[in-house]
């Protein structure tokens, strides 16, 4: 017999993307300089087309960046015509009745904050703070959902210093890091605070989360005493560290979920790559319920914001979406609050430092024509988001 899992009432069913990934044009970021994306997927032009395939495929929400390149491309001048570009964005997706999350930083920085220092340095709290409460000004009646950051760690931990190391600038220091993660927690402290004060005197409802890569930790010996000690060291600074100094600046919490690793100690990072994405990263569902286990003790609403797999021939997506769900599904019978699911990518895009080979999208982007194509696997999904249930 079939086993039917049902998702709650108004469970959002979306996909996701970031600005410099898809929308093209892009010249004064930090990234643009380093790993130019050129058109990318022209989202910037095409975006109502894309959105009309976001429908086509049942989806009632979409999570995508706002580029502050663009909206402040010199320090404290806005730019008005961008700043409008963003509202028939928000606009088009109102129009077709789907609801909104949009995310303020998605690893790209203005240039001219990137040469002070970025994150880095103590004055980008005030810098996104003020980008950020201008963002709210123009559109807070018409955002149904804000994510200050993108995962924080790996931007602090991965991104920047890969930007630093290929700018010429040296290797990446530990106190950067640390203070990029300070600097990171004082901005989205903030920003909640602005926000909601913004929002109390406008009468407008809002809602501010953020978007925390979180892994599932195992040992990698399960008898050994140093391999579970290091587990938990990592269960604590990777996954809980931050959220733990922003819990109460929280509406909900966005889990973005690729990694299962287990530790050898000290701090080995080992799989077993029974079944692997093109990137080479395991895909494992399970990890998912226990990664949503371990956020439930901060009694919050949980998103799923972004969950995805490289996969250009389309052999395991269907599986992959279904494997997750699946367990999303057990973790919500166990009373775990999760009211939305964002697959990554609705496009093929543009993959940071990897380019253009890996292929997330449950649309492929022909990148010499530009033209979309639905995959098999995203028919599947868009089956499930419209029943508002999985079948096995």
């Amino acid at each position: 017999m079939a086993k039917i899992i049902h998702f709650p009432q108004d469970f959002l069913w979306g996909s996701a993307t970031s600005a410099y990934q898809v929308e093209g044009g892009i010249e004064n970021s930090d990234w643009s300089r380093i790993f130019p994306a050129g058109l990318a997927c022209d989202h910037y032009r095409l975006y109502e087309k894309d959105f009309d395939l976001l429908k086509e495929l049942s989806q009632n929400a979409y999570r995508f960046s706002i580029e502050w390149s663009r909206i402040e491309p010199t320090e404290g001048r806005f730019n008005e015509k961008e700043i409008e570009h963003y509202r028939r964005v928000l606009k088009a997706l109102r129009e077709r009745g789907v609801k909104s999350m949009v995310t303020l930083h998605h690893f790209t920085l203005p240039l001219w904050l990137a040469r002070r220092g970025g994150f880095a340095n103590s004055q980008s709290v005030f810098y996104f703070s003020r980008f950020a409460e201008k963002m709210f000004k123009e559109y807070g009646e018409i955002v149904d959902f804000w994510v200050t950051l993108n995962e924080p760690l790996i931007y602090a931990t991965v991104m920047a210093p890969l930007l630093k190391k290929k700018n010429g600038l040296g290797l990446p220091d530990l106190p950067a890091i640390l203070l990029t993660i300070k600097n990171e927690i004082s901005a989205h402290r903030k920003t909640h605070e602005v926000f909601h004060r913004l929002a109390k005197e406008s009468k407008t409802a809002v809602y501010v989360g953020i978007a925390k890569n979180n892994a599932y930790f195992v040992p990698f010996n399960p008898k050994s005493f140093l391999d579970r000690l290091a587990v938990g060291l990592c269960r604590y600074f990777w996954n809980g560290y931050f959220l733990d100094r922003i819990k109460d600046r929280l509406d909900f919490i966005g889990l973005n979920y690729y990694f299962h690793h287990q530790i050898k100690f000290p701090f080995f990072l080992k799989q077993k790559k029974k079944l692997i994405s093109d990137l080479g990263w395991e895909v494992f569902p399970e990890g998912i319920y226990h990664a949503l286990l371990e956020l439930k003790k901060y009694q919050l609403p949980i998103y799923i914001t972004e969950n995805g797999v490289a996969d250009a021939e389309d052999k395991l997506r269907e599986e992959f979406i279904e494997g997750h769900l699946s367990w999303i599904g057990r973790a919500i019978e166990e009373e775990v609050d999760v009211r939305g699911y964002f697959h990554w990518s609705l496009i093929d895009n543009f993959e940071w430092d990897k380019g253009f080979g890996p292929r997330f999208g449950l649309i492929e982007i022909d990148y010499e024509t530009m033209e979309r194509k639905i995959r098999p696997s995203a028919r599947e999904y868009a089956k499930i988001s419209r029943e508002n249930k999985l079948v096995q």
